[in-house]
């Protein structure tokens, strides 16, 4: 129907035919000549119809926003002083010959053609309608090529894409699983997964050595700006590797991906321990475009007159930490009171802080209400933080933890709100992360999953699990975890003392992992491997605010559709077949019995 996309007309084909399909974007009537904006994927083209082709004209006539069309006629250079060098198509038009409307269109919920603000549940709820604005259609084209970029990058290192089972087993990954009930198996349930982890290990079992999937996950957790019930992974596993062969390989993939989507040369990838990253940012994901950090002052806080720092300095799990703000003594109050609201959402109680106004005259020099308690150690914490006159420093004390999540998190809004970064890319690998990490009761967990090998021999892993490494690996950039990954456990009795650590006795070992286990036992290669959330890379590239902003239909933070409006009830006649009862109704109308 079509003989080129809108977008692709350009002046060296002046005087040719051509036929256009598309949108209407804007329709305008000059005295007696109508033009019309028609818009595809590609972009957009100006069509001018004359009356004096009366049935095009008359077409174009009734035409409306958001009406489909197919246009016929002769590309021509725009008059003089009616160019638009801002716009692709903008030397030239299209003189139409003929005009069909293949199809009407109702108003639409909000116009593609105006830049007035549309809420998203809106924009979600008519998705369809939304896909055709020009920013969304860059950002999913966008998307398609890293896919592709990457597609290509891995067959060029031998990897082979294979598909791993939707349907599997529940297994505990570090959140929920959605489940589906089996009709020919009553009472049981598969789960969607929550990663192809278990599987492209058992596919180095198998001798395929380079595997690799864009592969969907599912995840019934709370959701942020960067999560969805259901996401993309890019995931990969190779065989015979060390950690050190894997990020190689995939950091050549990002620096490629950068450079052929973007022509984006990314900077130096660091390599900086978990330890390091937590003391010195608070996060396991800093943000190294902002240069501030936290600095530990306990040592100097444990003998002071005030309890808020000095019990904190004193605890085994305590923290007091120091953030310092070049130039921040000015802000006024109410924005460092908003600071202190901020990092209540992470527990904090408060947020301490100090400006130094002119430091020469010490104490007298310096305004806050707690410098007071600080009349023996002021000299000595100044000095600490590098404090100069202008500056700000604010506070966390609490159980470390808490310290590091407040100030960690206060230290990127405070980036972002000052405008404090140094760079546009910021890469990094965070390396040495623990195997586990206590909860509240000291039980432990996996930090990333149960099949990540210890850095240490099995006798001293075995000795002293609780303080073993991994041999974990995760990519950072500008403070977003781009993937994760790790070399995995190949031998079957280490996998069996993990197991143990976590609390999985051999029963449950089996009854979950029997698979695995067994697998293990039948010459298992060292193999390892990394996954990377395709959204958030999309959504970095992109500038995206959020990752719904370049997914084509995303759930809401609620895990809803509001197109379909999924998740929705189902039969009475479904439960029965699926041997499932609901333990009560919903609250208008459900199926079910109580």
């Amino acid at each position: 129907m079509r003989s080129h996309y809108c977008g692709q007309l350009n002046e060296t084909q002046v005087d040719q035919e051509v036929a256009l399909c598309g949108w209407v974007h804007r329709r305008r009537d000059h005295g007696g000549v109508i033009f019309l904006d028609l818009r595809d994927r590609d972009g957009i083209a100006q069509v001018v119809v004359d009356p004096d082709t009366p049935e095009a004209f008359a077409n174009a006539d009734r035409a409306r926003n958001e009406f489909v069309l197919r246009i016929r006629g002769r590309i021509r250079l725009r008059p003089e002083g009616t160019q638009n060098p801002n716009m692709p198509t903008g030397m030239i038009e299209v003189l139409a010959s003929n005009v069909e409307v293949l199809n009407t269109a109702a108003t639409p919920p909000f116009q593609l053609d105006e830049h007035g603000k549309v809420g998203e549940e809106t924009r979600l709820k008519h998705r369809y309608i939304d896909l055709r604005r020009p920013e969304m259609i860059d950002k999913l084209r966008l998307r398609s090529r890293i896919t592709h970029s990457v597609r290509a990058y891995l067959e060029s290192q031998g990897f082979l894409d294979i598909e791993t089972p939707i349907l599997t087993r529940a297994t505990p990954e570090g959140a929920r699983d959605y489940l589906v009930p089996s009709r020919t198996h009553p009472g049981e349930f598969f789960a969607l997964p929550q990663s192809p982890q278990l599987f492209k290990q058992l596919l180095m079992v198998s001798g395929f050595d380079r595997y690799y999937q864009i592969a969907k996950c599912f995840r019934d957790e709370d959701l942020r700006a960067d999560r969805q019930p259901e996401f993309t992974q890019i995931d990969l596993e190779a065989s015979f590797v060390e950690e050190s062969d894997i990020m190689s390989l995939t950091e050549d993939m990002i620096r490629q991906l950068f450079q052929d989507v973007l022509d984006v040369s990314l900077p130096a990838f660091p390599k900086m321990p978990y330890s390091e990253a937590m003391n010195r940012y608070g996060s396991d994901k800093p943000d190294l475009r902002i240069p501030l950090e936290l600095i530990d002052v306990n040592d100097l806080m444990r003998d002071v007159d005030f309890k808020v720092f000095s019990g904190p300095a004193k605890a085994d799990d305590g923290r007091v930490a120091a953030l310092k703000v070049t130039g921040g003594a000015k802000l006024s109050r109410k924005e460092i009171d908003a600071y202190t609201d901020f990092v209540n959402i992470y527990g904090a109680k408060g947020l301490a802080w100090i400006k130094v106004n002119e430091r020469a005259k010490g104490i007298e020099g310096l305004q806050s209400p707690i410098v007071k308690f600080m009349e023996g150690i002021i000299e000595s914490l100044l000095d600490r933080v590098g404090a100069e006159d202008g500056d700000i420093i604010f506070f966390g004390a609490d159980k470390a933890r808490i310290v590091n999540e407040a100030l960690g998190a206060l230290r990127v809004k405070l980036g972002e709100d000052l405008d404090l970064y140094t760079q546009e890319w910021a890469p990094l690998w965070v390396v040495d992360f623990p195997m586990f990490e206590a909860d509240d009761a000291g039980r432990l967990a996996a930090l990333h999953h149960p099949f990540t090998a210890p850095s240490s021999s099995p006798e001293a892993f075995k000795a002293d699990p609780a303080n073993a490494l991994s041999r974990a690996y995760d990519m950072v950039l500008n403070g977003t975890e781009l993937g994760g990954g790790s070399i995995r456990i190949h031998d079957q009795a280490m996998q069996r003392a993990v197991f143990e650590v976590l609390g999985i006795g051999e029963e449950e070992a089996e009854e979950k992992f029997g698979f695995l286990l067994d697998a293990l036992r039948f010459g298992a290669p060292p193999h390892g491997g990394l996954a990377f959330g395709l959204d958030r890379l999309v959504m970095l590239m992109s500038g995206a605010k959020t990752i719904r902003e370049v997914i084509a239909f995303p759930k809401t933070q609620s895990a809803a559709c509001l197109m379909t409006d999924a998740p929705g009830e189902v039969s009475a006649d479904q439960l029965k077949e699926l041997n499932i009862r609901l333990r009560q109704k919903a609250q208008q109308g459900g199926n079910g019995e109580a």
